[in-house]
């Protein structure tokens, strides 16, 4: 089952709607000023506490999401959910202070003190304290200068703030006073926990002890490149595709306390995952050091980029630097007869191709095209361009499009090949910059 991002969207909305809703069904119509700060801080609330409900559900890493709308696409619509969601939050706070102060006519501070006496209050403060917390570290002038294990440790404070902001809700006007909306709302809440502690905990322990990954191989593949190849047990029950990635982690002492994405280089077969890393930082640097044996955990497999999104008989895969493990995988394994298959492979000069070796014999025994579009970015000559890529793949229009590379080239190449005339649904890519 997969989930498509109009569906997603649509039952996204359905649920605001139902939200919005059960507010009017409550809403007593007045024009004192107290009750028109407590009507809009009853929806603001209510609208917060699902977009909370929400925020929870993209991360939960349900298949069919990861799937269907794709993981780059959640995460994208978590972090643009999430803003509005923690202005929610605030306004909800501010308009239910103004009402309070409104009402019994004393001072902010006076106001603030007296709420704050409330356990649950209290405990909504210290969730909302949270999340903006979590909301602060996203930010990003701040993300780039926190490492990505303290950026996802902070992350785990979400999960603590919406479980004290959950009592709160409960002992609210609006769920208080309705024995059924309580229910159900609990019943939601309970829901998503559940997928949230079966999909990011007990599938990947149960991963781990029922697949047994461990590393057979790291062979070099070109300047700074290495491929890292893994055999466990009955790895066909991942169903993992070519296009996908998994979520890494390596039992080494320099290495473990990080899940890595990277993309399936090679379709699995005869219980052996491989994939091919360029070394950028840190952590892949570490990869190239790793020996055979040491234990993998594969979390996945993850991503929407794959055989499901084809919608045309020819395909062009478009390729950037590193980006070409993904294509490389699908270069070998999507269906098709000769001539069906196009891959362009984007790269800085001859000695930064990767796998080179391998994508002639593909396309070989393929009977399919493969270009290598070599030079410089600033070159005077951009093989990228409109009537460039019209002149190697003349029926363009009539393709599907695959393409992975690095985000300045990814962007470069949609707007040219939209130019050249490929309608905007049939380009397939996600974009991840861990």
């Amino acid at each position: 089952m997969r989930t498509s991002p109009r569906a997603l969207l649509t039952g996204l909305a359905a649920g605001a709607g139902t939200v919005v809703a059960l507010w009017l069904a409550q809403a007593a119509p007045s024009l004192r000023l107290d009750a028109l700060f407590a009507t809009f801080a009853h929806l603001s609330g209510l609208l917060a506490a699902y977009g909370i409900l929400v925020m929870l559900l993209l991360m939960a890493r349900v298949p069919a999401l990861e799937h269907g709308v794709g993981a780059d696409r959640l995460a994208r619509l978590h972090a643009l959910g999430g803003r509005y969601v923690l202005t929610l939050c605030l306004a909800h706070a501010a308009l239910a202070l103004c009402a309070y102060t409104a009402h019994t006519g004393t001072d902010l501070p006076a106001a603030t003190a007296d709420l704050l006496s409330y356990p649950a209050l209290a405990a909504s403060v210290a969730g909302t304290a949270l999340l903006a917390a979590v909301g602060l570290s996203s930010a990003r002038a701040l993300r780039r200068r926190v490492r990505h294990e303290t950026w996802r440790a902070l992350h785990l404070l979400a999960y603590l703030g919406a479980a004290l902001a959950f009592g709160h809700q409960l002992a609210g006007p609006d769920l208080a006073g309705g024995p059924l909306a309580a229910w159900l709302w609990t019943l939601l809440h309970t829901g998503v926990g559940v997928l949230l502690a079966w999909y990011r905990l007990i599938v990947p322990v149960r991963q781990a002890l029922r697949h047994s990954l461990r590393i057979v191989e790291v062979r070099t593949e070109g300047p700074d490149v290495v491929s890292v190849v893994m055999q466990g047990l009955a790895l066909d029950a991942l169903r993992a595709e070519p296009g996908q990635f998994f979520r890494w982690r390596f039992l080494d002492r320099r290495l473990w306390r990080t899940a890595l994405p990277f993309s399936l280089s090679a379709p699995p077969r005869n219980d052996t995952l491989r994939i091919t890393v360029k070394v950028c930082g840190d952590h892949t640097r570490r990869i190239r050091r790793l020996r055979p044996g040491v234990r993998v955990l594969a979390t996945g497999p993850f991503g929407a980029m794959t055989a499901h999104r084809r919608t045309r008989r020819k395909v062009l895969l478009l390729a950037g630097g590193v980006g070409i493990t993904a294509m490389r995988a699908l270069f070998e394994s999507l269906p098709g007869g000769p001539g069906d298959l196009t891959l362009l492979y984007r790269a800085g000069s001859a000695d930064q191709l990767v796998l080179r070796d391998e994508l002639e014999a593909i396309a070989a025994a393929r009977g399919a095209a493969l270009h290598y579009l070599l030079g410089p970015s600033d070159a005077p000559f951009d093989p990228l361009a409109p009537r460039a890529l019209r002149n190697l793949v003349p029926d363009l229009p009539e393709h599907d499009v695959y393409l992975c590379g690095p985000p300045g080239m990814t962007r470069a190449a949609v707007s040219a090949l939209k130019r050249a005339g490929v309608p905007a649904p049939r380009i397939h890519m996600e974009r991840f910059a861990f």
